[in-house]
C-alpha cells in the first residue's frame, strides 16, 4: 500500500516543476518590456508611472482570470478525473504563451492581457497537482509530499527566471529577443502535456457529481468564510498570500526603478532566491516536519518574514539585495506548504479537491489585488508595495497566534511516539 502512495510522487514533482520552470521563465520579461520604453510595445511618451499601471493590471489579470477558472477545473477534477483536466488545463497555458509571444512581435498590447487571460483562466495545474498530493498523503507525509511540490516550486524560479533573462538577451545571441523566452515556454508546456499522457497516473479513486458553477470563484470567497473551522485559516493564507505577492510581482519595478536592473539581472536575482526556496523547501522543512507540527513552523516562519522585508528598503547599492534574499526565501518555504498542509489536514479525502478549489480562489484573488494596488502605490513611493508587504504578513501571523485554534495536526515524531 505504501509503495502505491510513493509511485506517483514522482511525476507530480515533475509535472509542477516543468510547469513553474514555464512560469518562471517570464518573470524578468513583463516588466522589462512593459517598462522600458524602447521596447516598443507601448507609445514611448508612456511616461514610468503609466507603464507601472498598464503594468500592474497585465499582472493581475492571470490571478483574476484564475479566480473564475480555477474553482470550476477543482469541480471538474472531482468528477473526471484530475489527469484529464490537468491536460485540459496545460493546453491553455500552451495557447497563452503562443499568444503573449505573438502579441511582443507584433506589439499588440491586447494579446499579451488576452494572453495571460487564457493562461489564467486555464491555470488549475497547480492546484490539480495539489489534489492529487492530497490524494494520497496522510497526517504522516502530508507537509513532506506538499513539501516536494514547494521545492518543484523553487527549482522551477532557479531556472526559469535565468533562462528567462538569457533567453530575452540579444547580447548572447543576435536573434534572442523579448519573446523568444515565450516561444520556449511553449515548448515546455508541450513537454510537459506529453509527460502527463505517459506518466501522470490517476490518483482519484472516489468520483464526485455536482453542477459546474461558474460563479463558483465568487461563492467560494463567501462559502471560506461559511466553514466556521475553515474561515481563520483562509484568512491568514490570503493575508499571507497579499503579502508575499506585493514583493514578488512589484519587487521587479523597484529594482528597475532605484537600481535600473534589466531583464537579465532581474532574471540572476529571481533565480538565486529560488536556490534558496529549494534549499529551505528540499533541506529544511522535511527534518523540520519530523520534530514540528505545521502550526509550529508556521508561527515562526511566517513573523520572521514580515520582519525580513522592510531590510530590502534599506541599500544603497544592488549588491546588498543578494544578502537579505535568502532569508526571505527562507522563510518563505517554510511558510507556504504549513499553511498548505494544514488547509489539507483539516478537510476529508471526499472534499480534498473542493477545499483545495476554495483555497486557490483565495490564493487568486490575493494574487490579483496587489499588482492594481501597488501599481498606484508606487506612482506615490517605490518602497509601499515592500512595505505593505510586510504589513499584510505581519497580519497574517496576529491571526493565526491570537485567533486561529488550528487542526489536530501532529508532527511526525509524535506519531511515532504512539
Amino acid at each position: 500500500m505504501k509503495n502505491d502512495k510513493v509511485k506517483p510522487i514522482l511525476p507530480i514533482f515533475f509535472t509542477v516543476f516543468i510547469d513553474l520552470l514555464g512560469l518562471g521563465i517570464i518573470i524578468p520579461i513583463l516588466p522589462a518590456v512593459i517598462l522600458n520604453p524602447m521596447a516598443g510595445l507601448l507609445p514611448i511618451d508612456y511616461d514610468f508611472s503609466l507603464r507601472t499601471i498598464i503594468y500592474g493590471f497585465l499582472i493581475a489579470s492571470y490571478p483574476l482570470m484564475q479566480f473564475f477558472g480555477a474553482p470550476m477545473l477543482g469541480a471538474f477534477a472531482d468528477r473526471m478525473g484530475r489527469r484529464k483536466i490537468l491536460l485540459a488545463s496545460l493546453l491553455g497555458t500552451l495557447g497563452g504563451y503562443l499568444l503573449i509571444a505573438i502579441g511582443i512581435l507584433t506589439q499588440n498590447i491586447w494579446l499579451l492581457f488576452i494572453g495571460r487571460a487564457i493562461d489564467g483562466f486555464t491555470g488549475g495545474n497547480i492546484s490539480i497537482a495539489q489534489s492529487a498530493i492530497a490524494d494520497i498523503s496522510d497526517d504522516s507525509n502530508r507537509a513532506k509530499n506538499f513539501g516536494l511540490i514547494g521545492m518543484a516550486f523553487g527549482l522551477g524560479f532557479v531556472i526559469g527566471p535565468y533562462l528567462g533573462g538569457k533567453l530575452s538577451d540579444p547580447s548572447i545571441l543576435s536573434w534572442f529577443d523579448f519573446a523568444t523566452p515565450f516561444w520556449f515556454a511553449a515548448v515546455l508546456t508541450a513537454i510537459n502535456i506529453l509527460m502527463v499522457l505517459k506518466r501522470f497516473p490517476e490518483t482519484l479513486k472516489n468520483k464526485k457529481t455536482g453542477r459546474i458553477d461558474p460563479l463558483a470563484g465568487i461563492k467560494n470567497i463567501r462559502k471560506a468564510f461559511e466553514i466556521k473551522k475553515m474561515r481563520t485559516i483562509f484568512a491568514v493564507i490570503f493575508l499571507l498570500t497579499v503579502g508575499f505577492n506585493f514583493f514578488t510581482q512589484f519587487f521587479q519595478v523597484f529594482l528597475v526603478g532605484k537600481f535600473q536592473f534589466n531583464q537579465s539581472q532581474i532574471g540572476d536575482l529571481f533565480a538565486y532566491m529560488g536556490i534558496w526556496i529549494a534549499v529551505a523547501q528540499g533541506a529544511f522543512l522535511r527534518p523540520l516536519s519530523k520534530r514540528f507540527s505545521p502550526m509550529k513552523i508556521l508561527s515562526v516562519s511566517s513573523i520572521l518574514l514580515a520582519a525580513t522585508f522592510p531590510f530590502l528598503l534599506l541599500p544603497d547599492q544592488a549588491g546588498w539585495i543578494y544578502v537579505i534574499i535568502p532569508f526571505i526565501a527562507i522563510f518563505q518555504g517554510l511558510t507556504q506548504p504549513n499553511s498548505t498542509a494544514i488547509v489539507s489536514s483539516m478537510s476529508d479525502r471526499s472534499s480534498q479537491g473542493e477545499i483545495l478549489g476554495i483555497n486557490q480562489s483565495i490564493v487568486s484573488l490575493a494574487q490579483a489585488l496587489p499588482p492594481i494596488l501597488a501599481a498606484f502605490l508606487t506612482t506615490i513611493n517605490m518602497n509601499l508595495p515592500t512595505l505593505f508587504a510586510a504589513g499584510s504578513t505581519l497580519a497574517a501571523w496576529l491571526v493565526f497566534v491570537f485567533v486561529f485554534k488550528g487542526p489536530n495536526v501532529v508532527s511526525e515524531t509524535a506519531q511515532q511516539g504512539e
